[in-house]
């Protein structure tokens, strides 16, 4: 299950990845030899036209070969015109960067369907009070539901937490319901030292409270997934580049990097959870991939687009 998860998954992110260089490349005009999905040896291919498709044997990635992109090629006249190396630089441009800009797309097309279908998420339920918090002092109950936080309505657990979090030493006023009826609470959050993501210390606040595990299916309207899957993959986009920058300041140390076998066994892992889990990974993946091949280095499509830039000032 693991090894079909990952092929799967790796499949379908190199394929919409090569996907945006072969369909850019046929738009402006350049011919296409070669779409394969893998490297090394070929395992299958037929030829559909001029384009021969191939499955090859290193599943770790893909390409597409276009008519004259080798440096060097002798072409004539009549040949030039399809040949990638003799296309002015925005067309070019426009190849390199569709498979970057594929996956970002890809992935905002996961997250709107599985907004679409619906997130199961936590209800403001309190499961349990912690002793000596400001929630046991302040009159918090096992089974107190939290309605609002001075005035701001609140429907899921993490918009609670968000409003706590950030409001560390602030007297705030809650609305809990308890067994029909609703009641105010004073509780000052707790101002605690915690590590982030990046493992750099902040200061949040906390009261002391514990979710009940219970959660309710939150389907998005069009308008609503669309805004929300765009803006969830700019999110991931924008924390995927500051991880990138925290590597080389060496706040993330570099023996947390994963490569191919951990995505597989994540791939399992995700897919063991269920579909909604693997499709919310497979846009994360996504992202990640195609922030990471904007990145201006050689061996990647961000190199491509540096030297074309280059290529363009110096005309």
């Amino acid at each position: 299950m693991t090894v079909l998860s990952a092929i799967v998954l790796l499949g379908v992110i190199i394929f919409v990845h090569e996907m945006g260089h072969f369909l850019s490349a046929k738009l402006v005009g350049v011919r296409v030899l070669k779409f394969s999905l893998g490297f090394g040896p070929k395992i299958v291919s037929r030829k559909y036209g001029e384009t021969e498709y191939l499955i090859s044997s290193i599943p770790f990635g893909g390409y597409v070969k276009m008519f004259g992109e080798e440096p060097g090629e002798k072409l004539s006249d009549e040949e030039k015109p399809i040949a990638y190396t003799y296309q002015p630089v925005w067309k070019r441009f426009i190849i390199v960067f569709s498979g970057p800009l594929f996956n970002l797309i890809f992935a905002i097309i996961l997250f709107f369907c599985v907004f679409i279908y619906g997130l199961p998420v936590l209800l403001p339920e309190v499961g349990e009070v912690l002793t000596k918090s400001p929630a046991e002092e302040a009159g918090v109950m096992k089974g107190d539901t939290i309605v609002s936080i001075d005035s701001s309505r609140i429907n899921q657990w993490d918009e609670m937490t968000k409003i706590i979090h950030n409001n560390p030493g602030r007297k705030l006023d809650f609305k809990v319901k308890r067994k029909g009826e609703i009641i105010s609470f004073l509780i000052v959050p707790e101002k605690k030292m915690v590590k982030d993501i990046f493992g750099q210390g902040k200061e949040i606040g906390l009261i002391g409270i514990k979710p009940s595990g219970n959660t309710f299916m939150r389907k998005s309207s069009i308008q609503g997934a669309a805004a929300d899957s765009i803006r969830r993959t700019w999110e991931i986009s924008v924390l995927t580049v500051v991880s990138i920058i925290k590597l080389i300041q060496r706040v993330i140390p570099m023996d947390t990097i994963g490569g191919p076998i951990l995505i597989v066994q994540m791939a399992g892992e995700q897919a063991s959870q269920g579909v909604l889990n693997f499709f919310l990974f497979m846009a994360i993946i996504n992202i990640n991939l195609g922030v990471l091949n904007l990145l201006p280095i050689p061996v990647l499509d961000g190199g491509h687009m540096l030297f074309l830039g280059i290529e363009a000032v110096r005309r």
